[in-house]
């Protein structure tokens, strides 16, 4: 039997070792998967619930695995519902392909059954490359292409097919004229700056009295690297939200996040130091950067595109992170003073020791802050942590204390909601053997969430470490919105666009055959996260928690306190709720010692 276009796709992707395919069914790739019942589901089809989980499993896979991650769905609306997740890895830099439907060739311009003008479409999602195949002998090239730029831009990719061309006899590129054959594979490339810009590097951190880091996702791989350059210059290293895994927190001079969501450590440090190295991170919130004349600065990244656009950098050295830091560090002259770098180590203590002393505060019926607190202890050494946006994404930034191997991730630059889940579906088919947790609000889990808990519930007995954790924020409030309203419009609470309906999340995933655990006190948190590290399945924890507890940035501004007070005076339903809580966990916060109850 002859092979059609679409048992080459499947084929090839084979050839590029790619194990799963994130999708949806529909007619306009129905031709594709009539190939897959012909290649006994090789590589394997995991169908989601709606096609933007397929997606957004696809970037948790990416995210998780260092792989390129493949998605797929039908034409029109199919190919529609893929662009939130694939612009979740647009924007946080994280390889996928798309391999979207379109229809049928006579019926193109047509104003046909779902037909969108899809290379239109997108062309600014997929801007690094997305092409339409019309004919056999544009494959295999179309595909090694989405690939190999996928993998090298870090961006996602698409190719769409008329439905009708997924039966074509495929027909090989000829040697001929305006024919493209294609060829397997890919040895990257490690770019290193010069050896001018290395000296020049070297000169501005010895000069430096007070140095400190920033790094980001773009240093993944460099903790040795990374420690002895800390260690030479006696500087403290700070994270941005992506990069929260590549520096253990349990290294006394990791300061933890930045930013609104960051810690009163790395504040402190910005506003502190004189020389700043910025190592693989876009991070752009320049205001929780030191003043733009206080410190000189370093920008090392990969690519030009992403270099010298946060800060007034005095240097920008474009190269792979961990080959410039090695080529930089025999450059580097050991500070004797330790002074600065004994400050950064203190109040990074006195940061974790209030973090505590926030997390057991008494809140109504749960802080939320206990949530975390109480797994970061319990974390797995091998464990795969997802947050989705939203509070969630504040607690996890602070108090979660991750340790070497330990990975994490959330939607960062987009900050779409609903990718908790499907980010840890796309982790266990990354890794199957270690536990996954995702970190949701109930707006989340209301939005998608409960749906994809079918997904894990049809397929997690193919994984070898079966314990798919999500713990639920259920507060019946869409959080970060309402505090978001009270500090920075100065108005009330609105109920109307605030408030969520009641679920009971538990219950729901008890239906579907899974672990689902109801909890309203803080003393049933640390045993239910160990009924569900323990667990033989996947397992929800609905836990009800306070939604007065402020998540208070670093070094909160005049204009946000303004604007809280504003929400009180304007009568704000909860308005004696958060100033009561909002006054316990600063005193927590500020007062050394013993516990605030």
């Amino acid at each position: 039997m002859a092979r059609t276009v679409a048992d080459v796709v499947l084929a090839r992707l084979r050839e590029w070792d790619v194990r799963q395919v994130f999708g949806y069914p529909g007619d306009g790739i129905n031709g594709l998967l009539a190939a897959w019942g012909r290649a006994g589901n090789d590589p394997q089809f995991v169908q989601s619930r709606h096609e933007e989980m397929s997606a957004f499993e696809a970037v948790g896979f990416a995210k998780f695995s260092g792989r390129v991650g493949v998605c797929a769905a039908t034409s029109g609306p199919g190919a529609i519902h893929l662009l939130n997740g694939l612009y979740d890895a647009k924007l946080d830099h994280v390889p996928v392909v798309a391999l979207v439907g379109q229809t049928e060739r006579s019926a193109l311009g047509g104003s046909y059954q779902q037909e969108v003008d899809l290379l239109s479409l997108y062309k600014d999602v997929c801007s690094d490359y997305v092409q339409m195949c019309t004919v056999p002998n544009q494959l295999p090239n179309l595909l090694d292409r989405a690939i190999r730029i996928a993998q090298d831009q870090r961006a996602p990719t698409a190719i769409i097919f008329p439905s009708d061309v997924f039966d074509l006899s495929y027909e090989p590129p000829e040697h001929a004229f305006k024919q493209v054959p294609s060829s397997l594979g890919v040895t990257p490339a490690t770019v290193v700056p010069d050896a001018g810009g290395l000296r020049r590097a070297a000169e501005i951190l010895n000069a430096g009295e007070k140095v400190a880091l920033l790094v980001g996702q773009g240093a993944r791989g460099c903790v040795e690297e990374l420690t002895e350059l800390t260690d030479l210059l006696g500087a403290g290293a700070a994270k941005a939200l992506l990069g929260k895994d590549v520096l253990p927190d349990d290294l006394p001079w990791v300061t933890g996040s930045i930013g609104l969501l960051g810690t009163t450590a790395s504040d402190k440090m910005m506003r502190g130091c004189d020389t700043l190295l910025t190592v693989g991170s876009n991070f752009p919130y320049s205001q929780f950067l030191p003043e733009f004349d206080q410190a000189r600065g370093i920008q090392i990244d990969r690519s030009a595109a992403w270099i010298g656009m946060r800060y007034p950098y005095e240097l920008n050295l474009v190269g792979d992170a961990r080959s410039t830091l090695r080529a930089l560090l025999p450059l580097i002259r050991r500070k004797p003073d330790r002074g600065w770098r004994e400050t950064i180590e203190k109040n990074t203590a006195e940061w974790w020791a209030a973090c505590e002393r926030q997390a057991l505060t008494d809140a109504d019926p749960v802080n939320p802050m206990r949530i975390f607190h109480e797994l970061s202890s319990r974390l797995p050494d091998n464990a795969i942590v997802a947050a989705d946006s939203g509070s969630a994404a504040n607690w996890y930034a602070r108090h979660l204390r991750f340790r070497a191997g330990m990975r994490g991730s959330l939607s960062g630059t987009l900050a779409t909601m609903g990718p908790g889940v499907p980010y840890v579906i796309g982790a266990k088919w990354a890794h199957p053997d270690r536990p996954a947790i995702a970190l949701v609000g109930d707006g989340a889990m209301q939005m998608n969430g409960l749906a994809e808990l079918i997904t894990v519930a049809k397929y997690y007995e193919q994984w070898t470490d079966r314990r798919l954790i999500v713990a639920v924020l259920h507060n019946n409030d869409l959080n970060q919105v309402t505090w978001e309203m009270r500090a920075m419009e100065g108005s009330p609470k609105f109920a109307e666009s605030q408030n969520l309906p009641d679920v009971d999340y538990a219950a729901f995933a008890r239906s579907l055959g899974l672990l689902g655990v109801s909890l309203a006190t803080p003393e049933a948190i640390g045993p239910a996260w160990d009924e569900a590290l323990a667990a033989d399945r996947p397992a929800v924890l609905d836990i009800r928690c306070d939604p007065d507890v402020p998540p208070i940035p670093p070094h909160a501004t005049v204009e946000q306190a303004i604007g809280t007070a504003k929400a009180v005076l304007h009568g704000d339903e909860n308005a004696w709720g958060f100033v009561r809580q909002g006054v316990k966990d600063k005193v927590a916060q500020l007062r050394p010692g013993s516990r605030e109850r």
